[in-house]
């Protein structure tokens, strides 16, 4: 018996291999700042690029699982997991643009109002999708 795990959950895992993958990346550019700073340490962003990676890659393996358990229909399933994958991404960009400029170690330290927008709307994209997945698992393994 062969064991196939759904498209949702396949490109869930595609997902995690990749942002693994800018982790690996990110950690070459860290290492590099390391060594060629006076203070041998990378920019902050830099390092909490390359470390926010490695979380959100484990994070999205979590995610899989919750995808390939759950009870809803792939396009939910996909819908739900892409929409926090998409704030994974978006968070880890946005440290590699404050890590690239050296323009901040504080990005909350001026917020602006798209900083609050972009806050309130990563913390409801993320808890709101992954509640979803939740839901689909406790339907689907649970009830």
């Amino acid at each position: 018996m062969t064991y196939t795990p759904g498209l949702d959950t396949k490109i869930t895992l595609l997902a995690a291999g990749l942002i693994f993958l800018l982790a690996l990346v990110l950690g070459v550019w860290k290492y590099r700042q390391i060594m060629t700073a006076e203070d041998h340490r990378a920019h902050p962003y830099v390092d909490i690029a390359h470390r926010a990676a490695l979380l959100y890659s484990f994070a999205t393996l979590l995610l899989a699982v919750f995808v390939e358990l759950s009870a809803w229909p792939t396009w939910i399933n996909l819908t739900a997991a892409g929409v926090v994958v998409f704030f994974f991404v978006a968070a880890i960009l946005g440290y590699i643009a404050h890590g690239a400029r050296r323009d901040t170690v504080n990005q909350f330290e001026n917020p602006g109002r798209s900083l609050e927008v972009a806050m309130v709307l990563l913390i409801a994209g993320e808890i709101g999708g992954f509640a979803v997945l939740l839901a689909g698992f406790v339907a689907g393994q649970l009830l």
